[in-house]
């Protein structure tokens, strides 16, 4: 099983806004993917209460990981999307 471990690159972390681009680049994928703090248990990165509920901060590391046919795709696609600064987005 593919993953990465990605440092998170917006201001507010993986909260309200982030969060939200997140799973919604998450769920477009075509497998499965899911999302931990380091040394925790992974969710699903298609659920916004379980993102939210990581209280992942700016700064803090989480493991990408994904399984099947573009599995490595969906991987490098999330994990540039999380190091940048979401909350810069317009």
């Amino acid at each position: 099983m593919p993953q990465r471990t990605v440092v998170i690159g917006s201001r507010t972390g993986l909260h309200a806004r982030p969060a939200s681009v997140f799973v919604q680049a998450a769920s477009k994928q075509p497998v499965k993917v899911t999302v931990a703090r380091e040394g925790q248990s992974p969710v699903d990165a298609r659920s916004l209460l379980s993102v939210l509920a990581l209280a992942v901060k700016h700064g803090d590391s989480v493991v990408l990981a994904a399984e099947g046919d573009g599995a490595d795709a969906a991987i490098d696609e999330l994990a540039a999307l999380v190091a940048t600064d979401l909350d810069a987005r317009e």
